[in-house]
This record gives structure tokens, sequence and C-alpha cells, in this order.
């Protein structure tokens, strides 16, 4: 970006099996006062679940209610939860609405839901209360077995992965997809983490004071998240400009995306901020020589070699994705002509318009595979890469055919509707795999995010928001409140509450 069901666990009462979901109604004592509770145990894992909680007010339209249960065993925790605000004291747990989803009219109906930590025995809570009042109407017996991959859950249940295990799996493409080793498609899902691209040049150190540590991943594990996108700058990886730069930039990268692989989370190195003075555009343009903003196009002095370093130090480790560079729009210093723009991003050389010498795709295409690193690529379009309607016509030559398109999608970019997305992109997602690797919105609610992953996830395609920093949410496009991963209302919240009912294995 340049400017993100009452559980009996008895077996006698219900049981999973083969990706058959069982439930019981029993007695209602109060069925037109109170409220109902369904809890559902979606994906259970060792030491871990996820549980869905739908409430449905059967009494008087209230502005704000908090749902009450026991645990039934003392080793049953919450850990994180979503879209209420959780808390945990001994066994008894609270769940306190939203701003956005307080008022329940009667017979309304909305879910939270949380994942949690158990051993021995995963038992249901033997009670709900709403507001002080017991949930005694229709209850629904859901429970979830010892171990359930999220791929035997039922489609009408939303699969909740367990967080990521293990190291990221290593990524190429295969067709229209993105594959693992073992030939399963994946889907790049997460977030970007901004700060990289522009400490080093503003005094703010690498990582803007952000915490690179343990619990700072862990944070994410619980957002479900299983991809983080990482802007660079050029001349801090050098060592050209900015402090820290050269060999303590480059060791505090490759230290961060150790750690966020040995995860089990993908990462992707984006070339953010280059070099070059771009003096011919409007006002709002970025016109400082160095790598202090968002250049139209990547520069022939420096970008071939900060990806040459790149591909070196990351070679072998597929598990890492290389996004050449963030958001190009070349065709407005040729007075919006697309075409010399396209023959720019690809071709690079002398482009109309832009006084420095140009690094075009192909040109940074050779430089990573002439070190011998097989990464996958991301390749963008024009107009901040919101644009790809002729991205397979000047998609650049790669020997290994591993390429995917980037594309960005914000709310205030021109191809903002669904009708858009399935004109411009989808021919595109048909014929090489589509990573959403930037989206948000300019105000602090999730609308618009929303019917974006929900296409892109009848799509097939991967998504990263932006951003992971806690900035505060005042214009969008912030996630967290705090680096503990606290969700800032509403964006945060929702995307959160998405990411939860995903896979990245489809």
């Amino acid at each position: 970006m340049t400017i993100r069901r009452t559980v009996l666990a008895a077996g006698a009462v219900a049981a999973l099996t083969a990706g058959t979901l069982a439930t019981v109604t029993l007695p209602a004592t109060a069925a037109t006062t109170g409220c109902s509770v369904t809890y559902t145990v979606q994906s259970q894992w060792t030491g871990g679940f996820a549980a869905d909680v739908a409430i449905t007010n059967l009494g008087s339209a209230v502005t704000s209610w908090t749902l009450a249960f026991d645990f039934a065993s003392p080793d049953q925790k919450v850990n994180q939860g979503w879209s209420a605000a959780w808390k945990q004291s001994g066994a008894r747990v609270t769940a306190a609405s939203m701003s956005w989803n307080g008022s329940l009219g009667t017979g309304a109906s909305t879910s939270i839901g949380f994942t949690g930590a158990w051993s021995g025995t995963n038992p249901k809570p033997a009670s709900f209360s709403l507001n002080g009042v017991e949930c005694t109407g229709s209850i629904v017996a859901t429970p979830g077995p010892t171990s359930v991959p999220p791929s035997t859950l039922p489609a009408t249940t939303p699969p909740v992965t367990p967080p990521p295990s293990g190291p990221a799996p290593e990524l190429k493409v295969s067709g229209n997809k993105i594959v693992t080793t073992d030939g399963r498609t994946y889907r790049l899902l997460g977030v970007s983490r901004s700060s990289a691209e522009f400490g080093c040049v503003q005094g703010k150190g690498l990582w803007d004071s952000g915490p690179v540590d343990q619990a700072s991943v862990d944070a994410m594990k619980t957002w479900n998240i299983h991809a983080v996108r990482i802007p660079l700058n050029e001349e801090c990886w050098l060592g050209v400009n900015g402090e820290p730069s050269g060999p303590a930039y480059q060791q505090g990268v490759k230290d961060y995306v150790d750690l966020l692989v040995a995860n089990g989370i993908n990462v992707i190195l984006d070339l953010h901020w280059t070099w070059g003075a771009y003096t011919t555009g409007p006002d709002w343009h970025c016109k400082d020589e160095h790598a202090t903003c968002q250049k139209p196009v990547p520069d022939a002095r420096y970008a071939p070699q900060f990806w040459t370093g790149v591909a070196t130090t990351f070679k072998g480790n597929d598990a890492v994705v290389f996004d050449l560079f963030n958001e190009p729009y070349p065709e407005i210093a040729s007075d919006w002509n697309k075409t010399p723009g396209w023959q720019c991003l690809r071709d690079g050389g002398t482009c109309t318009g832009i006084a420095y010498e140009v690094a075009g795709m192909q040109d940074l295409v050779d430089a990573v595979r002439a070190t011998g690193a097989t990464n996958m690529l991301m390749v963008s379009g024009l107009e901040w890469t919101n644009d790809l309607r002729e991205w397979p016509a000047y998609q650049p030559d790669d020997p290994l055919d591993n390429i995917a398109a980037s594309w960005h999608a914000y709310s205030f970019n021109a191809c903002v509707t669904e009708a858009c997305w399935d004109s411009q992109i989808a021919p595109v997602a048909a014929q090489v795999p589509v990573v959403l690797g930037e989206f948000g919105q300019d105000t602090c609610t999730f609308e618009y995010m929303q019917r974006l992953v929900d296409w892109a996830d009848a799509h097939g395609l991967g998504y990263l928001a932006w951003t992971w920093n806690p900035w505060g949410c005042t214009g969008g496009a912030v996630l967290i409140k705090d680096w503990a991963g606290t969700p800032e209302p509403g964006v945060g919240e929702g995307f959160k509450a998405h990411l939860l009912t995903q896979t990245p294995y489809l």
C-alpha cells in the first residue's frame, strides 16, 4: 500500500464420524423466552479446538448482551475469541457483544467463536445464560471428535483450522494453482506486516519499534494467519541509505523470515520502495530520488542488485515467495496510455515520462533465476496492480514457469465490484494463480473487504490484508490495536473472524 451451539459431548447423545455431523434437539422448557444456543466444535486437535457459538434471542429485544457459561473441566481454556469480548475467570467464561452485533431483536441470531485449549476430555458447557437469563430454548448438540481434519467437516459447517504447526510448506505454480511439494492446492492467507520498507530511512529502526519475536508470531497464529507479506526497501538492503542498512538490515529480515517459516507461516518478500527521481507526475506522487516512497516502476540501478541479494539469501527455501515490485503505475507518465505502460513494466529501459532507467519485470525475473533460486515469483499489473487485464499478454518469461499474478484491491481503486472482478480478474485467474497481495478499505468497517474475501474464496484466491500494525484505525487499512493481536473493531474483528473459518488447503 502506498498511502485489511451447546455441545453435548457424551457419546450417547451425539457423535461425529466419517465427516457426518450428528444433531440432537432437546425439549424446551421455555421455548418463547430467554435464548437458545448452538455450540459447535468445528475442529479439534491434540490440546486445542475451535468452537462456534450461535445465539438466538427468544426474549425481548436487546441493544447489548453478554453470554456466560462454565467449562466442565479445569483444563479447558479460551485462548482467543472473535465477534465478542471474551474473558475467562476460573471455569466461568463470558462473551460481551461488540458495537456492531449488540442489537438482537426477538428471534434474531448472531454467531461468535473462539479457539481454546483442553487436555484429558473436552466436555460440553452444561448451560448458558444471556444477560443473566438462562438459555432454556431449543438446544442443538454438535460435538466434534477427538481429532477431525478440516477437510472432513460437512460443507455446511465452515472449517476452522488449527493454528499453523511445523514449518511452512514449500510452494510452486502448477497451471493456475499454487501447490505444495506433495501436490496439494494452497492459498496464501494472511496479512502484510509493514515497516521494513520505511523504518530504516525514517530513523525508526528496521521494524518501527515493533516486536518480531515468538510472542508476536503466536499472536498472528491466533488469527489463523498462514502467510505474511513483508515490504522491503532496496536502499536499506544494499546499504545505500538509512539505518540499519546493509548486512544488519539483511540479517534482521532473514531472522524474521526464518522465525515465521519455522512457525508454519509462508513469507512473501515484496520490493516496496526503490530509488529513482520521478519528477513528471502529479504533486502527490513520489518525487524523492531516494527510496522513501512508492515509485512508478523499479530502477535499473539498484533493483536487479536487490533481487540478486535477496534470491541468494533465500535460495533453497521455497516457502518464501518473491513479490518483484509493489504497485506499478508507469502508464500515468505516458498520459494513461496502457500499451507503453505494459511494455515499460515488462521490458524496462527508457520509458515515457520516467527520467531514470527502468528495470522491467523480465530483468528482475532474470536476476532471481541467475542465482539458481527456484522460489515462486509474483508479478504485478498496472494502476497500482489493480488492473490485470493485459497481464497474460505481458507476462515475463520464466524458465521454471513459476510466476503468479499479484493483484491489489482497495475500496478506492477502479475495480471494486463483483462484476468488475468477474470480467477482469477471473479470466486471468483461469490462466495463472492470482494472489490478492494487498487489500483493504478506506473506513474501519469490513463491508467491502467481506465482499472481496467472499469472492476470492469462491474463486480459490489467496489474500493478505493491509496491515498488521497498531497504527490506530481512523481511515481504514489497520487491523490490530496492539502487537498482541487485539483486533480493531469492525475491520480487524471482521477479518479475524473470517480467517478463522478458512483453510489454506483446497
